[in-house]
């Protein structure tokens, strides 16, 4: 299939929730459909961990240690998306980025020339103690906001049920 002049960059947030790995399922259907080049994009969110710290709600080497967990789990998510695109024989970039994420997730698509940008929908279960849910949940809608106000291209947010199931049959 021949690649359309609207889209041919797409540009995927990645954040280790379920509803971002949706994105991720959707965004490999259409790249495989419509013959696109695609990115995931994961951003350590260095800006709330700073705004922790100065909070007190973090000493400095809990900020360490929470933006090294962070950066290995952005990797984990990263290397799992590659490998779902790989299991339907698409190929993609994988970048991972640090500092506030909607800003970002923005300057990402800009140089990757993206076409439009896919965001998972609503937070599920993400796996994340119930004290710090909330707050997570609040950072996440936060940035999907901003991302959908300030882009400089379409933003696509997925909300699909049964994804997942449509994808292994894909």
């Amino acid at each position: 299939m021949s690649k359309s002049p609207l889209l041919n960059n797409i540009i995927v947030a990645i954040n280790g929730s379920e509803s971002s790995v949706k994105a991720a399922m959707y965004a490999i259907m259409m790249t495989r459909q419509y013959s696109l080049n695609l990115k995931f994009v994961y951003v350590v969110d260095t800006e709330t961990i700073k705004f922790l710290s100065a909070s007190k709600f973090l000493v400095a080497e809990e900020s360490s240690a929470y933006e090294e967990d962070l950066n290995r789990s952005g990797k984990v998510y990263l290397d799992y998306v590659k490998e779902l695109a790989s299991s339907k024989g698409v190929s993609c970039e994988t970048e991972l980025r640090s500092g506030s994420v909607w800003a970002e997730v923005i300057k990402a698509a800009d140089e990757y020339n993206a076409d439009m940008i896919l965001l998972g929908g609503h937070e599920n279960k993400t796996g994340i103690p119930e004290t710090s849910t909330l707050m997570r949940r609040s950072t996440y809608a936060r940035s999907r906001t901003e991302i959908v106000t300030s882009a400089h291209c379409p933003v696509l947010v997925i909300h699909k049920p049964d994804l997942d199931k449509l994808f292994k049959i894909f």
